[in-house]
């Protein structure tokens, strides 16, 4: 075969694409993926580490009315910075920004270490959260690169599984760093990891650099960020920090709507728009849209809720609230691992989101007929059953997102599902929460009189030390109350899945791009999808 090959098929093997004939630098490609791990372990586990280091954090700057701003600042950044990043690597090249992405997110992480006060804090994280938006979108994005569709579910898997780390080992390691180190390593250990990161991208991975003539659509990315800043402060505020009919939040809530619409009839007329509308031509990715948004909601409200859970009503502790979880988030390992397997051998996707979506809707659904007799044992079999779902999920959506679009928009197809991801999680622990909220104050009233009123009037989340304290009688009708509230937004997250399901069954299995482990004898392999390494 090599007698025959072509210069292009030459140069890329050279080069050390991901070809299934090439086994020219297997090792180039795997020491690039390792990279892309660390990068968005870092975005990931840095809130899961920080979280559990807020109290001692607050106990030395002081500031615990701005407590909150510490992670909001952050999540505002990254969701506002997201398509910005996935457009950039388009026009200009996916290695530059890449590594600036990690650049800006590790000087976020030292500043944020040397922050004397809240305020300082609070800056820095929002620098963190600049970088990594980028961190995000540009891993999947050179995934998309580097690997063909058919290969890429395998790749992709692995993201399911840092993200599983993630959320089991932050809170471990943050308390672990917090009460050895200080809370200000919970932000340098990021440093050393972020270096490892950036000298492997530097090294080994190589993509063709572009010049882009059109310039940077700057009206287009500031209406997007103002009206995603607006959208996620609304779910962020309303309920907690203001009522939902209040003047604050219906402010949020016209500038957003306002700058959203803004922003689709600037994006028809723009040179080279931040995201362009065409994409959504793709019946596909609109699907892949909608059910990454409703995967979003579902999880990050089922990972919020489900520990409260555990810690109130079946009396697990904070450390052991999350080691309960690991049936749910092992499940979505071992599902999306497999998949994405299946994927690369068969070719075959469209199985996999009404396998997911149908396991997500059983499992919440499971989820909410859990009370205060449930064992652990049983809850622990639903959550399985609900991450079995996720893991279907969790990466085919980005996967068949980046197959319905172009090379030239996989940037902006990544950042996209990402965004779309990203604004679920923030709907899903709004509506629920409120949902939640609203269950446990009523039934507190119900049980416990004014007595129950009072000790919610201010959180329906009471922490391990504050129920400790409880009289029994109060106790008892706490652990109802939660179990009620859980119930509700359990059986909410199951309605919304639903959509999700129906939206599964109208995703048209496009072929893959690329070649997968099969071939006609005799015939020469294609060329892969991407730039080479």
């Amino acid at each position: 075969m090599a007698d025959t090959a072509t210069p292009e098929k030459n140069r890329r093997d050279d080069e050390g694409s991901v070809n299934p004939e090439n086994s020219g630098k297997p090792q180039n490609v795997r020491v690039v993926i390792l990279a892309l791990m660390i990068a968005m372990m870092l975005a990931m586990l840095d809130n899961m580490i920080v979280g559990t280091a807020m109290p001692t954090i607050v106990g030395e700057l002081g500031g615990l009315e701005h407590l909150s701003w510490v992670v909001t600042s952050y999540t505002l950044a990254t969701a506002a910075a997201t398509p910005i990043w996935g457009k950039l690597g388009d026009m200009y090249g996916r290695k530059g920004s890449f590594l600036a992405s990690i650049v800006i997110f590790l000087v976020g992480s030292a500043l944020s270490g040397m922050a004397q006060d809240m305020g300082q804090l609070i800056g820095f994280r929002a620098l963190q959260g600049l970088g990594a938006g980028g961190l995000m979108v540009g891993v999947m994005a050179i995934i998309g690169d580097l690997v063909p569709p058919r290969e890429r579910g395998k790749y992709q898997g692995l993201i399911a599984g840092v993200m599983a780390l993630a959320m089991i080992g932050g809170p471990l390691v943050g308390g672990t760093i917090t009460d050895h180190w200080g809370w200000r390593w919970a932000f340098y250990i990021n440093l050393p990891l972020g270096v490892v990161a950036l000298a492997a991208v530097g090294t080994v991975l190589h993509l063709p650099r572009k010049a882009a003539k059109a310039r940077i659509d700057y009206i287009g990315a500031a209406l997007l960020t103002v009206g995603i800043t607006s959208i996620v402060l609304v779910t962020t505020w309303g309920g907690t920090e203001y009522a939902w009919t209040s003047a604050r939040i219906m402010e949020l809530t016209g500038i957003g709507v306002t700058s959203l619409v803004g922003f689709l009839f600037w994006e028809k007329r723009a040179a080279e728009p931040i995201v362009p509308l065409h994409i959504f031509r793709s019946g596909n990715f609109t699907l892949m849209s909608v059910i990454g948004f409703l995967t979003g909601f579902v999880m990050f409200g089922a990972v919020l809720f489900l520990p409260l859970y555990q810690q109130s009503v079946q009396g697990a502790s904070a450390t052991n609230s999350g080691l309960l979880l690991l049936p749910m988030l092992g499940a979505m390992l071992v599902v999306s691992m497999i998949a994405g397997r299946v994927t690369t051998s068969t070719g075959r996707y469209k199985v996999f989101p009404i396998a997911g979506s149908a396991l997500m809707v059983t499992g919440l659904y499971l989820l909410s007929l859990m009370d205060t007799e449930t064992s652990r044992l049983t809850s622990g079999l639903y959550m399985a059953v609900l991450g079995a779902g996720m893991g279907f999920l969790m990466q085919i959506t980005m996967l068949v997102a980046q197959n319905s679009v172009e090379l030239k928009d996989m940037g902006v197809a990544s950042s996209s599902t990402t965004l779309f991801r990203t604004l679920g999680s923030s709907f899903g622990v709004a509506i629920m929460g409120a949902l939640f909220n609203h269950r446990v104050q009523d039934v507190m009233a119900e049980r416990a009189g004014a007595l129950g009123s009072k000790m919610t009037e201010q959180s329906a989340q009471l922490d391990a030390a504050s129920l400790a304290k409880l009289p029994d009688a109060a106790r008892e009708a706490y652990q109802h109350a939660v179990s009620s509230g859980t119930h509700g937004a359990f059986l909410l997250g199951s309605a919304v899945a639903v959509i999700a399901l129906v939206a599964s069954v109208f995703v048209k299995e496009v072929p893959l791009k690329g070649a997968g482990p099969q071939k006609t004898e005799g015939a020469e392999p294609k060329a892969p999808v991407g730039e080479a390494v």
